[in-house]
């Protein structure tokens, strides 16, 4: 399946080359340097891949402007190993978050998963969970507390959707990873518990979203 990819970054050593791999396996690139050109070009792409050491603007800025308004995947590419650079990255809404030297094997691979679920996660609308004054639409992909949008990411989204339509159902943590991220071995844990931790903070349910010891986590209360 080919794939519209936008590549954000400034070193054109990298951008090159990365193109021209990614053109040799049937993936149209436009490769762009600033964070500007990629404001103005994600809405042609099918993924985004995105540095963060850019010119003109923090990645991770770019990030944050371009899932105010879509859902486009995103995969950080970066030299920025720090926790702090991955958590805020994934907070922000990155789909994945690769670590500069990247392996290209292990790069299409998470490019496939991350298109696949993105293709695949067609909830038909209208289907509407309710746990006590939780609301979460599927189909529209919105959450309500109280009648009051809570502003998911799409990951945040994505994991409490796994949880909603098995309301009152353990799901196990390697379950989880694997609906959500395309395959499990794909997946950071690390990814997971921040992205829940941020889940639970916008709900703010205390006991609502419980974790169930070596195991996994059930959405509902006992």
């Amino acid at each position: 399946m080919a794939v519209r990819v936008l590549l954000v970054e400034d070193d054109a050593g990298v951008a090159g080359a990365l193109a021209e791999s990614l053109h040799a396996r049937g993936h149209p690139v436009i490769s762009v340097a600033r964070g500007a050109d990629a404001l103005h070009h994600h809405r042609a792409a099918d993924l985004v891949l995105l540095d963060l050491g850019l010119p003109d603007l923090d990645g991770l800025d770019v990030l944050r402007k371009i899932r105010a308004v879509s859902p486009v995947p995103v995969i950080v590419l970066t030299a920025r190993g720090d926790e702090r650079s991955v958590v805020r990255g994934l907070r922000l809404g990155a789909d994945d978050y690769l670590t500069k030297p990247v392996r290209l094997a292990e790069l299409l691979a998470r490019m496939d998963a991350v298109v696949r679920r993105a293709v695949a996660r067609t909830v038909p609308a209208g289907d509407v969970v309710r746990v006590e004054d939780v609301e979460i639409d599927l189909g529209a992909r919105r959450v309500l507390v109280a009648g009051h949008d809570v502003g998911l990411t799409t990951k945040e989204f994505e994991i409490l959707a796994v949880l909603a339509v098995r309301p009152g159902t353990a799901v196990s943590r390697q379950q989880l990873m694997d609906e959500v991220w395309g395959d499990a071995y794909l997946a950071v844990s690390r990814s997971l518990d921040v992205h829940l931790t941020g889940l639970r903070a916008k709900l703010d349910r205390p006991g609502l979203l419980t974790t169930i010891r070596g195991f996994g986590y059930r959405l509902g209360r006992d």
